[in-house]
């Protein structure tokens, strides 16, 4: 899992220990990802929606581990042309390399560690599909996408794209230093992420090495989760077991703390784990495919705007596949 790493943790901004007093938030949920085959083949590992309720995920509303997978070469598989309204994606790959296009001009290709945040808003097409070479050479693809949702009244927002490279993260280590904490976005002790956000969150993905730990400050307004990519480790003030493909919901509390177990399972060397949450958003959710809105009615609009072609339309220099 090359992502970004630093040879010496030591030399990164340093998380403060958290104070005596701070409150570790507790687990009130643990549930295993579903696992299946969509598409046109990716293997995905599901927690939400269908493991939680959808309140209890706000203000996200998907979050898909695809792979680990190694492809032989020719046989790497991705997601052609299709339609989003009504939120954000964020896909974050880990590795392999994905050519991302949509219909706003916005793309390019997505390698190890990289981030593409794509608005929805008002509603766009998009692919993203694997790269000419990597197509013809294979590998390991491992990568996760995230769906944010909007508020109703930023439903409609024009649509844009960011890409945030490796490089741009926030790099972040623990007190001790047993920990790499990449910051994709929103703030933790000061420190903030590049991602440019309609909706406040908090995104990280957090190595571990056996037998770190490490108490992350939290925002008391926001939701808190922690997801197992990869490793074996605890999470919550009662340092519940957490597996790869498990999700751990916490409650209310100061800080979110997770760490790694001695011994790995034969697979890992550490535990790798995504931290995300936000400010709820608690309003109505109608979802229908690739559309995520508040009422039904506003998800028949969308598949008519789609069908009609107000969504835009697929660039013809793309029409021929992967960059």
């Amino acid at each position: 899992m090359p992502a970004i790493t630093v040879d010496d943790t030591l030399v990164l901004p340093r998380l403060p220990q958290a104070a005596a007093d701070a409150a570790p938030r507790p687990v009130s949920r643990l549930v295993d990802a579903h696992h299946a085959i969509e598409g046109a083949g990716f293997e995905v590992w599901r927690p939400f929606p269908g493991g939680i309720d959808p309140h209890l995920a706000d203000p996200f509303f998907l979050l898909d581990q695809l792979g680990p997978v190694a492809y032989a070469p020719n046989e790497p598989v991705g997601a052609p042309w299709h339609p989003h309204r009504g939120f954000e994606t964020v896909t974050y790959v880990l590795d392999g390399e994905i050519a991302h296009h949509d219909s706003n001009g916005g793309g390019g290709v997505i390698g190890e560690g990289d981030t593409q945040w794509m608005t929805a808003g008002a509603g766009i097409l998009h692919d993203e599909v694997p790269t000419e070479t990597f197509f013809r050479n294979g590998g390991v693809s491992h990568g996760v996408q995230l769906w944010v949702n909007l508020p109703a009244a930023l439903k409609f927002t024009p649509p844009r794209y960011q890409a945030i490279g490796s490089g741009q993260l926030q790099l972040l280590t623990s007190s001790d230093g047993g920990a790499l904490i990449r910051l994709i976005a929103g703030d933790l002790a000061g420190f903030q992420g590049p991602g440019s956000t309609h909706t406040p969150i908090t995104y990280a993905h957090v190595t571990l090495s056996p037998g770190a730990e490490v108490d992350v400050p939290w925002d008391r307004r926001f939701s808190a989760m922690a997801y197992a990519l990869t490793g074996r480790g605890h999470v919550g003030a009662d340092r519940r077991p957490l597996d790869a493909h498990q999700l751990a919901v916490l409650g209310d509390g100061d800080t979110l703390r997770v760490g790694a177990a001695e011994q790995q399972p034969g697979d890992a060397q550490q535990l790798d784990v995504l931290l995300l949450g936000g400010l709820p958003i608690r309003e109505p959710i109608a979802h229908y495919g690739p559309f995520l809105m508040n009422t039904r009615e506003q998800v028949l609009e969308a598949i008519d705007d789609f069908n009609a072609g107000r969504m835009g339309t697929v660039p013809a220099t793309t029409l021929g596949g992967s960059s």
